[in-house]
């Protein structure tokens, strides 16, 4: 029992060494937060030390890590109003403290001094500003603009007609009748296919009872004559 005692006793001891120990390595990191002189008081924002450990910052923007141990530690500041940088924190055995600031991942790094002094960059922005109402965004709308062409040639058809001629108004006339026209319109490019556009106007040569054309018996008249 006495043995049993003993060792329970030397056990709790050299636990409690070691806890002596590990404290007098242990460094204290301190900071403090700060916003821009045209912002209003921060309120209480939690702060992490590698996602293990947590602490709040108090009124005046303070906070306090507790039992640090030696290795490089990743401070970041968890605000939803404000965006601060990461600090990378390496503390070394001899108790020396060395930091790294970075506004972001990837962003220029530049070393401060501790205690820590953490001014925020900028104020997040969750909303954005409805615009106002505004005469010329109607005119970026395609379907305004297509009415706004389509009225501006109307307008402008009955000066550009009084400065043709008959000939001119007639040919925009036909174009018109094709266009109203689809299967006037098929025909014609069917004929211009063909090799027979614009002789429309031009009358097909007659054929009489026989199948045989007039011009056909002219010219075998005129044969026979020279036999």
């Amino acid at each position: 029992m006495t043995k049993i005692v003993g060792c329970g006793f030397l056990k709790v001891a050299f636990l409690a060494l070691l806890t002596v120990i590990s404290e007098c390595d242990a460094i204290t990191i301190t900071g403090k937060l700060r916003l821009p002189e045209s912002e209003p008081t921060l309120n209480s924002t939690r702060i992490t030390l590698d996602d293990t450990r947590s602490t709040y910052s108090q009124i005046d923007g303070s906070f306090v890590f507790y039992n640090v141990g030696t290795g490089i530690h990743l401070l970041d500041i968890h605000s939803l109003e404000y965006h601060f940088s990461h600090v990378k924190i390496q503390v070394l055995d001899e108790g020396d403290i060395k930091c790294i600031e970075y506004a972001y991942p990837g962003a220029p790094k530049r070393p401060i001094e501790h205690p820590l002094i953490l001014t925020a960059h900028a104020k997040y922005d969750y909303f954005e500003a409805r615009k106002g109402f505004s005469i010329f965004s109607i005119f970026k709308n395609p379907m305004m603009l297509m009415m706004l062409v389509s009225g501006g040639l109307m307008l402008m058809m009955p000066k550009m007609m009084e400065g043709m001629d008959d000939e001119q108004k007639e040919q925009m006339r036909k174009q018109m009748e094709l266009q109203q026209d689809p299967s006037k319109m098929m025909s014609m490019l069917w004929n211009d296919m063909a090799g027979g556009g614009g002789d429309d106007d031009v009358p097909a040569p007659k054929v009489n009872n026989k199948g045989i054309s007039a011009g056909g018996t002219k010219g075998s008249k005129r044969r026979a004559k020279r036999d």
